[in-house]
């Protein structure tokens, strides 16, 4: 098979890259008006007309819309094999926002290259993933490699949990048809010398919690010491959930077992990379990191439950803070969850827990909204053996294998639709790539190793009926 090379890549799949890159389409939770202002039909209608222009033998190029709801991609490409059942790959197109001001000579909406990487707001989590599954698909059809019946479904609110791709899924049941393999190109690498992939990823709860104590802010030399500090009732609210001298999770709901099968992935991988958490965080010179070893801190990114403050509401900034008591403060709450625990079942204890009798009779609102982790299910031969070779042809490495930090609520829900499909979770997100920070980085040739490895595992799909 005549593999992809960057060459390729630059020239097919880089120029729409780089202009959907200049595209502010975030996802709804982060821009409400985001019907009016559309940015996510710029960059749907951008991606939509690149997929059209693929040369690929049978295929439909379909913007599936439902009121009210973000619009989904769908690209259906008819088998070339006799075989049945569909292959889903996976991405998503809306964004983060920029986070904050990025280095100097970067911008979220002005891509960069620099050598072979290229900086913007969406490149890595997800954009690339419409380009990489195309020109896969197209690579096998130029090498006259059978492929069955394959859909890429690319969804525009990922980055907000997903909110809209259970309707369309169920939408679509009918057109994915027998979903076989879904291979999910939104994932993580802790290196870019081999093609990872993910084995787990831990669930979510985001709670917004607003603490009020006053109608109004008042004077603090006529209140304080009178009247409860809101962010003082907050601090007792979270310190139910957390233990602020550890971090540990007090919340018996949100916390599980770590199968020994990870205990032992995690030691091997610690044992090949070191501390390869740690090593990778933008730490300041001091910062103590938790966790005792390598291997710890790796289940602690992967299957611990943690709180982290991504939010705060009713708080000034500095330069305009005066000496007043404030009426409120609110906070945004990110919950991570093992692989293992139910988000309904830790979303209503983390409610309860937050809303029930609070300090000094403060005014307390609490908004819950969770999603399931997900466990790969065990692979069966003939796809272990494709990422094996996959692998090995693509990056001259065998795969890794890990699980992941972050939280894709797809993974969970086809898995609940489809008992027993074969997943393969994958993508580029690795060292400095910065996916929901500044500086977003896409490498260019760890997405072309990417590429050519989906398009020889949905190879191997086609012939794994008659293979001995």
């Amino acid at each position: 098979m005549s593999e992809i090379t960057l060459a390729d890549f630059e020239n097919e799949a880089l120029p729409t890259l780089t202009t959907y890159a200049k595209i502010a389409c975030l996802s709804p939770m982060f821009d409400a008006q985001w019907e009016q202002n559309g940015k996510i039909e710029e960059a749907i209608q951008l991606l939509g007309a690149w997929a059209r222009a693929r040369a690929l033998r049978s295929f439909e190029v379909e913007i599936h819309r439902l009121e009210g709801r973000t619009p989904v991609l769908v690209v259906s490409v008819e088998s070339t094999a006799p075989t049945t059942g569909t292959v889903l790959l996976y991405g998503h197109l809306d964004k983060q926002p920029p986070l904050g001001d990025w280095s100097e000579g970067l911008a979220p909406f002005a891509p960069v290259r620099r050598g072979d990487r290229v900086y913007a707001r969406g490149v890595a989590d997800d954009g690339y993933s419409t380009f990489s599954a195309l020109l896969a698909l197209e690579s096998l059809e130029a090498n006259d490699i059978p492929h069955a019946r394959c859909v890429v479904l690319i969804e525009a609110s990922e980055e907000s949990g997903s909110s809209d791709l259970e309707s369309h899924l169920d939408a679509l049941a009918e057109h994915l048809g027998q979903v076989e393999l879904l291979i999910c190109l939104d994932s993580g690498a802790l290196t870019y010398d081999r093609l990872w992939v993910t084995t787990s990823l831990r669930g979510v709860v985001i709670a917004e919690v607003n603490v009020a104590v006053l109608e109004q802010g008042v004077h603090s030399g006529a209140a304080s010491g009178v009247v409860p500090s809101s962010f003082r009732v907050l601090r007792q609210l979270l310190d139910r959930v957390e233990d602020a001298a550890t971090g540990e999770i007090l919340l018996d709901e949100l916390n599980g077992p770590v199968p020994d099968q990870y205990l032992r992935a995690a030691n091997a991988l610690a044992d090949e990379f070191g501390d390869v958490i740690a090593n990778e965080l933008p730490t300041l010179a001091g910062v103590e990191v938790m966790g005792t070893s390598p291997a710890e801190r790796i289940l602690r990114c992967t299957w611990s439950a943690t709180l982290s403050v991504t939010g705060m509401g009713g708080i000034p900034a500095p330069e305009l803070a005066g000496n007043v008591l404030r009426p409120y403060t609110s906070a945004v709450l990110s919950l991570r969850l093992p692989p293992n625990v139910d988000a309904r079942v830790a979303s209503a204890a983390l409610e309860r827990v937050l809303s029930t009798d609070a300090p000094s009779g403060a005014h307390v609102r609490v908004q819950v909204d969770g999603a399931d982790g997900w466990v790969a299910p065990v692979l069966e031969p003939w796809l272990a053996k494709a990422l094996e070779e996959a692998s090995t042809k693509a990056f001259g490495r065998a795969p890794g294998f890990t699980g992941e930090g972050g939280s894709i609520p797809f993974l969970a829900s086809l898995a609940k639709r489809y008992p027993g499909v074969q997943f393969v979770a994958t993508g580029v997100l690795g060292p400095h790539s910065n996916a929901h920070g500044i500086d977003e980085m896409l490498d260019l040739p760890m997405t072309v190793g990417v590429t050519n490895a989906v398009a020889t595992v949905v190879g191997a799909h086609a012939t794994k009926e008659t293979s001995p």
